[in-house]
């Protein structure tokens, strides 16, 4: 689907056409969307509406970085709507994915019938800093104080080779974080363009000004919300979640003892199913 600036996102329909409408939304950011993603959905309930964001996954051109923030992303995910002719869908996001989904229903509320977002990020200079600290060990000694600029400067630089070695880095740390074995091979276009997406966005605080999201709740206070955490989530710590459950305390908190990063391992997609079979009967209710 052409959306405009060169970009053209890949979007995938799964469900009946006249089940409930949910939109899946991705981690990353640039991480795109999965065929195991289905899983997570009864395709005998939910229309779901798998949406590969602009440069990311199969969106093409692959990494392409014009014309690419977050209110871009957000206008994207409501042009998909209207273009699908959906009125109002639930919006299901984690990580990278959950930020979106805030920032998203901040800003069209009236096209929200409910929210269900695991592994909370809300892009501040905090997270993205402690995120980053474990890359130190991967630098010279003079790049140590501040290693994300540094990998940033490698990652979206000129010089094609030192990108591949510095996003080669960038993403086995990231998948070391999560138990994942490292790349068999340097990377290849599509992991590249998830490495350049992440280094555009974390490098400028995820385009949005702070404490933006939590600024904006009382928009969206209104909807059924359901915050699933993996309390042993390496990548976006329960400490996070916890701050956007006491600035929404009507958000329903649902803590996963042992869920970490992962929503496709057994506990977290369980969790998160459940959750959102909840706010698809609140949605129902509300009309």
């Amino acid at each position: 689907m052409a959306v405009g600036d060169g970009h053209i996102l890949h979007v995938e329909e799964c469900g009946p056409v006249d089940g409930l409408p949910v939109v899946f939304l991705h981690g990353g950011p640039g991480g795109g969307c999965l065929p195991e993603h289905r899983r997570l959905f009864d395709p005998e309930v939910y229309r779901v509406v798998f949406i590969d964001q602009r440069g990311a996954g199969r969106s093409l051109p692959g990494g392409e970085l014009e014309a690419n923030m977050t209110p871009d992303l957000v206008a994207d995910l409501d042009y998909v709507r209207e273009a699908l002719g959906i009125s109002s869908w639930i919006v299901f996001g984690g990580s990278w994915g959950s930020l979106l989904a805030l920032a998203y229903a901040q800003i069209f509320p009236e096209s929200v019938r409910g929210l269900v977002m695991h592994s909370i990020f809300l892009g501040s200079r905090e997270e993205i800093v402690a995120y980053a600290e474990g890359l130190v060990s991967l630098l010279p000694s003079e790049e140590h104080s501040n290693p994300l600029p540094a990998f940033a400067r490698r990652i979206l630089g000129a010089d094609p080779r030192a990108a591949s070695q510095a996003a080669s880095l960038w993403l086995n740390y990231q998948r070391k974080l999560v138990g994942k074995p490292i790349l068999p091979t340097e990377p290849d276009a599509m992991q590249l363009a998830r490495a350049r997406i992440q280094m555009h966005y974390l490098s400028r605080d995820c385009f949005l000004m702070p404490r933006q999201l939590l600024a904006g709740l009382e928009r969206i206070q209104h909807l059924p919300a359901v915050i699933v955490q993996g309390m042993n989530d390496p990548v976006c710590p329960a400490k996070t979640a916890e701050a956007l459950h006491r600035a929404w305390p009507e958000a329903t908190w649902v803590p996963v003892i042992d869920g970490g990063h992962d929503v496709l391992s057994p506990t977290m997609a369980r969790a998160c199913s459940k959750a959102l079979g909840w706010v698809a009967e609140e949605a129902l209710c509300l009309g």
